[in-house]
């Protein structure tokens, strides 16, 4: 039996998802897979044979429970006291992208080749994207 690899530079599809209703964690899951490929047969680890994701309609996506007042983000600025701890239901007024992306990004590997493929990650709050000349295929999450 032998073993295939991908290749380098093979063909990206473009997959459009709509996160109206969308549970985060789940959806968040799918989409990591997508961008590392792991939805291929030639899926490789040390590749990026992953595909390009447009997220839209971030701002709708569903968080169960209290998280969207309970759910807290961290961010420290390395200065003592200087921690700053913002709630999802702040993200959701302000930038309904970050909740979708620190989810997925939480999900790809700590490495060169992770942040190339967050790079194949477009999210957007509202429902228009400039994607439509890619003709990108919708996803069923």
């Amino acid at each position: 039996m032998k073993t295939t690899l991908a290749k380098q530079g093979a063909a990206k599809q473009w997959y459009i998802i709509d996160a109206d209703g969308e549970t985060l964690g789940r959806m968040s899951v799918k989409i990591a897979n997508i961008l590392r490929g792991r939805h291929k047969p030639i899926y490789t680890p040390h590749i990026d044979a992953g595909d390009h994701v447009v997220v839209i309609n971030a701002k709708k996506v569903k968080l169960t429970g209290k998280k969207n007042e309970n759910k807290q983000y961290m961010f420290y600025t390395g200065w003592v006291g200087n921690e700053r701890y913002r709630s999802a239901a702040h993200f959701r007024e302000k930038n309904p992208a970050f909740i979708i992306e620190h989810a997925v990004k939480g999900m790809m590997p700590r490495n060169k080749l992770g942040r190339q493929m967050m790079s194949k990650l477009k999210i957007y709050a509202e429902a228009e994207h400039p994607h439509e000349a890619q003709n990108p295929i919708p996803y069923e999450v």
